[in-house]
């Protein structure tokens, strides 16, 4: 399948499967991007994967490289600073299953930019250029980039960028609406995002704060974006994939899932992650995903410090099973001060 083919394929799909999962270091994990999937995401991105090849075969590393079963295509994101290290490190996820390579030039984290990785790589457009001449000339597969708007608020350098990824034979960019310096903070800038669709012909996808089917709408509708990449609205809510679907293809807001289906997706999470990840780190992974489903449910913090006790997989599951069935029985579905809320409103 030729690189023109794969990228094709996937923008030529019909709107509901161009909602696509981003990629999150210490999140979209394998477990988590097939559950994505399942719930109607058109596509999801690995966590980020160093191209430090001293590093490559590390227990963190070879998790995050593991595709096995993974609905085609597989895009494998690497992250590093020097231009031949992240050549190889394409040609190895190539060898690894890959079917598309990322490049990560928007992760803001500070132990990411300190090695000039990630965003930081913005501050330095010469070697942007050369990374992405380097890694597209390397393989034979579609080479997508992720990134920023820069990396300081009033040094916006995305419109070069932009042109020059295009320019190194890029396939695809998406562009989360924020700088680096905004880290996650203040809102991202949807307008830059479509001045950047309007000046490149490959496909943007736009990322950053679109977390409800009219935030999605929206987005796409504003930027003329060919996608939308989800990121932390998905944590814990794994069905937002399925609720923008159907309010883009009908207008309607589809139900929310009741707290037995929130249990059984939960559960069934857990159980992948368990198998997944095995006894110890399963259990310890486990934690914060059951901290995101379980948030604004009634009592869940009093539940979440009971939970964060527990040291066994089987023990967790057990606490976790315990708790909603608690609020089945109970008919409590919401947090403390929401109920506080309606009682106010309904006395």
């Amino acid at each position: 399948m030729s690189q023109n083919t794969v990228i094709r394929e996937l923008f030529d799909r019909p709107i509901e499967q161009k909602i696509w999962v981003a990629p999150m270091a210490g999140v979209t994990d394998r477990p988590f991007r097939t559950l994505c999937k399942y719930f109607g995401a058109g596509h999801a991105v690995s966590e980020m994967m160093t191209a430090d090849k001293t590093l490559r075969m590390s227990k963190k590393s070879l998790y995050r490289a593991n595709f096995d079963g993974e609905l085609a295509p597989i895009s494998a994101q690497i992250a590093g600073s020097d231009p031949e290290q992240l050549a190889e490190a394409a040609r190895y996820q190539i060898a690894n299953g890959a079917q598309i390579i990322d490049i990560n030039m928007g992760c803001p984290a500070k132990k990411v930019c300190n090695k000039l990785a990630g965003s930081a790589l913005l501050q330095d457009e010469e070697l942007v250029a050369r990374i992405l001449d380097t890694v597209v000339a390397a393989v034979d597969v579609p080479v997508t980039l992720k990134t920023r708007l820069g990396y300081l608020n009033g040094q916006e350098n995305i419109l070069r960028v932009a042109k020059r990824a295009e320019e190194a034979g890029i396939a695809a960019l998406a562009l989360h609406g924020r700088t680096r310096e905004d880290m996650y903070l203040n809102h991202a800038r949807y307008d830059l995002i479509r001045e950047v669709k309007k000046i490149i012909h490959i496909p943007v996808i736009a990322n950053g704060d679109i977390d409800s089917p009219e935030k999605a709408k929206f987005v796409l509708e504003h930027t003329g974006a060919d996608a939308i990449m989800i990121g932390r609205a998905a944590q814990g809510r794994p069905w937002i994939f399925r609720e923008i679907a159907h309010y883009l293809n009908t207008g309607e807001y589809l139900k929310a899932p009741d707290i037995e289906e929130v249990k059984h997706v939960l559960l069934g999470h857990l159980n992948e992650l368990y198998e997944f990840y095995g006894e110890y780190s399963g259990c310890r992974i486990a934690r914060k995903h059951i901290a995101w489903y379980t948030k604004g449910l009634y009592a869940s913090n009093e539940f979440r410090q009971k939970m964060y006790q527990v040291e066994s997989t089987l023990e967790q599951a057990k606490v976790v099973e315990a708790y909603f069935n608690q609020l089945l029985a109970q008919g409590r579905l919401m947090s403390d001060v929401q109920q506080e809320t309606v009682n106010l409103l309904d006395p």
